[in-house]
């Protein structure tokens, strides 16, 4: 068999066209920006084109080293009709008009692989260590990695799926959202002193119980001034999110009922002094906004997804029970041992000075 090319990396002041698609779910996205501000610091003249699926691009907003974002439909069969097909065949066709000397498929599914396969970039590039490629898509990417990636975190990656390629350094920066395209909502104008919680998520799996949220909330209340509840849109999340500020009262919880974008919430983020709340995409903005956070994962694994380079503790059954026990145990029970006094404990070694009001 004959050796693979050995092809030199691109000199820094290279004005590399590159794309980079990843079609999967908003923290998912968010996680993608280390690697992006990488490429930027690595070659400035690049231009770079992203690709995710509709309903996540928002919380990009905050990277300025995105040239070019597009969109795809939504993976959901209920989402997806004749229109949203012919959008994406429009958003293939943009792309192989422009070129690019590389195209990065991060997504490992076929849908990525059609975009970046199929792009007519120079360098069609895939890691294929877990998941590999037919004999079809074999012929769509002429370049191939097997850097090993189960065991690491999800930021690492996409840094080494686009680094076994293109040298961006031994550094991952943090996450990305750059503070002046934050937002500050009318909600803390004039509060210095709050702490921002996230209780809930559409997956129930990685929910808290209801009865440890008040708990905690309460213990809270004497270390804050103020309780900044945040939430999704969906009707389910802002039912509870009503009911906690309810249970705890207005004048001491606020809540932003689902109606934030992903820049006025890390506009609250970069000013709060703690931000307590599940595994979820308001966790992984905490991180870009280097605001402290202590989180609770159920079965999800802590090493592949934890907040990435800001101070946290996350807490878990992890270092108490193997993955297979966990399953066995079920996802509500796992996060019901995960106590109010831990999370407080927590708090505590973790919960930075209030701002100036």
């Amino acid at each position: 068999m004959a050796a693979p090319e050995i092809i030199p990396a691109p000199p820094a002041d290279a004005p590399l066209r590159l794309l980079l698609v990843k079609l999967k779910h908003i923290g998912d996205a968010l996680l993608l920006t280390p690697t992006l501000v990488a490429i930027r610091a690595r070659y400035p003249k690049a231009e770079i084109w992203v690709v995710v699926r509709k309903g996540t691009e928002s919380i990009l907003a905050g990277c300025r080293a995105i040239d070019r974002l597009l969109t795809v439909a939504p993976p959901e069969a209920d989402k997806r009709g004749a229109g949203a097909l012919w959008h994406d065949t429009r958003v293939w066709r943009e792309l192989r008009r422009q070129r690019f000397d590389y195209a990065f498929e991060l997504t490992d599914g076929d849908r990525g692989r059609w975009l970046a396969g199929m792009s007519a970039a120079r360098h069609r590039c895939v890691n294929v260590s877990r998941y590999r490629l037919n004999l079809w898509w074999k012929c769509w990417f002429n370049r191939t990695a097997h850097s090993l990636w189960v065991n690491g975190h999800r930021v690492e990656k996409d840094f080494h799926a686009v680094g076994d390629f293109l040298p961006l350094g031994d550094e991952i920066p943090p996450l990305c959202f750059a503070q002046d395209r934050a937002v500050e909502p009318d909600i803390i104008r004039g509060r210095g002193d709050y702490v921002v919680i996230h209780p809930v998520t559409r997956w129930k799996k990685k929910r808290w119980p209801k009865e440890h949220w008040f708990v905690l909330c309460r213990a809270l209340l004497k270390r804050t001034k103020t309780i900044i509840v945040s939430c999704g849109p969906d009707e389910e999340e802002r039912a509870f999110a009503a009911e906690l500020v309810a249970e705890l009262g207005a004048d001491r919880a606020l809540n932003v009922d689902g109606c934030l974008d992903w820049a006025g919430l890390a506009g609250i983020l970069y000013r709060a002094r703690l931000f307590v709340g599940v595994d979820t995409a308001a966790m992984h903005l905490a991180a870009a906004c280097q605001c402290p956070i202590v989180t609770f994962f159920a079965i999800s694994v802590v090493s592949q997804w934890s907040p990435w380079k800001v101070r946290h503790e996350t807490l878990s059954l992890h270092d108490r029970m193997s993955y297979d026990d966990m399953v066995r145990l079920g996802a509500p029970e796992v996060m019901l041992r995960l106590t109010p006094e831990m999370a407080l404990a927590a708090v505590d070694r973790l919960m930075r000075p209030a701002a100036d009001s």
